[in-house]
């Protein structure tokens, strides 16, 4: 099988041994979880329960009347001991249900269970998808139920699934396909459905042979799905680049996949929908990586939604003494922590622990116009031209120069030899055209 990719990229050291051959485990169940009420893009939720109230695990907490948004669910059964704000992974200040735990949870999800996708139809799988909370597993958070709800101007060809699991260090979505292939399965299918498409295609890095074996056997009977290997480049994952490797079709700038014929979904988001349809599991566990050298014995494991960053960072033995850096996320596009009662979210996919000789402080030097991050960016934009509007504030060269078309996926920061941290100042660039744009509506 020919190894399919993108033009341009990055190749780091993907440092996946500490965790690739660790099964998933379940994380002991935490005596208070702190769940952000706003977990998704799209509109904010309203509280569903107030101090004092008893809550049934799988019970709606929190829901807003948007088409894109995304319930939250209590991760256990036990007494709301508050409503606060807390700080979420991307630093953002929220408000957050905090849960103290019961002795034992009880399931009250008030979804049913359905063993055959041929007695639903497509509103059906959506609206279950909907009502569990599904999201995007990869980190964008994005809600499920409106990807697969295909406008009627628009034709979905494929539903392309994401394993291809590009940012170092992170191993969950490989061990979900080697440990959980026939779920993944079931909720392509289900997404297929609920989309319109004929087609499902598997997207895996090669560095993944026993993902890309499992998840093979598990769709040998499916003519309609079929499991590619995708070369070993960063970032491999991101949805431009698979619908560029896999069927060669570019999506236009400002556009979506579905410009193109195409959804794209995680491979653990699959998974998830499978648990719903199936079990009438709302989303209020995932599973994580934690890991780097300096957490004591790394690992992939499932965890409730709400369970703290320091709680899973001691499910994993805790920091080494020379821990100096942690992150959730990957090294490349995760985001640095500095306290650990941060909860864990929906998008939160993994927990790194870099050690001293890892991390540096260091001032850049001025850009030498060697154009190595012209030559990394995936989306072939000019980062360094880019970063000269953003400094400047100039708005209208930022759009005219696409800069929205950035996805931060810090290929170019990575490459810069003067260490100037570009996906920074193109972060900024696109917020000061969002905010033009705000204005003029």
């Amino acid at each position: 099988m020919k190894a399919l990719t993108f033009k341009q990229g990055i190749h780091p050291a993907y440092n996946k041994d500490l965790t690739k051959d660790k099964p998933l485990k379940n994380a002991k169940r935490p005596e208070e979880v702190i769940i952000p009420i706003k977990q998704h893009i799209g509109a904010p939720l309203k509280a569903l329960v107030k101090k004092g109230d008893q809550v049934d695990l799988g019970q709606k907490i929190a829901d807003g009347d948007s088409f894109v948004c995304a319930p939250i669910h209590a991760s256990v059964s036990g007494t709301v001991k508050e409503i606060k704000k807390v700080t979420d992974p991307g630093g953002n200040i929220v408000d957050a249900v905090v849960i103290e735990s019961a002795a034992e949870d009880t399931l009250n999800s008030g979804l049913e269970r359905h063993d055959n996708l041929d007695n639903l139809n497509a509103d059906d799988i959506r609206n279950i998808i909907r009502e569990a909370g599904i999201v995007g597993m990869g980190g964008a958070m994005f809600p499920t139920h409106v990807k697969v709800s295909t406008p009627d101007d628009k034709n979905v060809d494929y539903v392309i699934l994401n394993g291809a699991e590009c940012e170092p260090y992170l191993t969950v979505d490989h061990r979900v396909m080697v440990e959980r292939p026939e779920s993944i399965i079931f909720g392509l299918k289900a997404l297929m459905k609920a989309s319109g498409a004929p087609k499902g295609i598997i997207g895996i890095e090669e560095n993944k042979p026993e993902a890309i074996e499992s998840m093979k056997d598990a769709s040998k009977n499916d003519t309609n799905i079929e499991v590619q290997a995708l070369e070993t480049k960063y970032p491999q994952g991101g949805e431009k680049m698979l619908i560029d490797a896999l069927i060669s079709r570019e999506v236009p700038a400002g556009g979506l996949p579905l410009d193109v014929g195409v959804v794209v979904n995680n491979t653990s988001t699959a998974a998830a929908v499978a648990d719903a349809i199936r079990d009438g599991k709302p989303f209020y566990e995932r599973s994580i990586t934690i890991t780097g050298r300096g957490i004591n014995s790394p690992q992939n494991l499932i965890y409730r939604i709400g369970t703290t960053i320091g709680d899973l960072i001691e499910e994993a033995g805790g920091l080494k003494e020379n821990a100096a850096k942690v992150i959730t996320g990957g090294p490349m596009m995760g985001a640095a922590q500095k306290q650990l009662n941060i909860p864990a979210v929906k998008g939160t996919s993994g927990i790194l622990v870099l050690v001293e000789d890892e991390v540096e402080e260091f001032e850049p030097s001025p850009c030498i116009n060697c154009a190595k991050c012209v030559d990394a960016c995936p989306m072939f934009l000019m980062p360094t031209q880019l970063v000269d509007y953003a400094k400047n504030e100039m708005v209208e060269k930022l759009e005219e120069w696409q800069v929205l078309s950035c996805i931060e996926c810090g290929s170019c920061s990575y490459v810069c030899p003067a260490k100037i941290p570009l996906v920074h100042h193109l972060r900024l660039g696109k917020a000061q055209v969002m905010a033009k744009k705000r204005e003029e509506n």
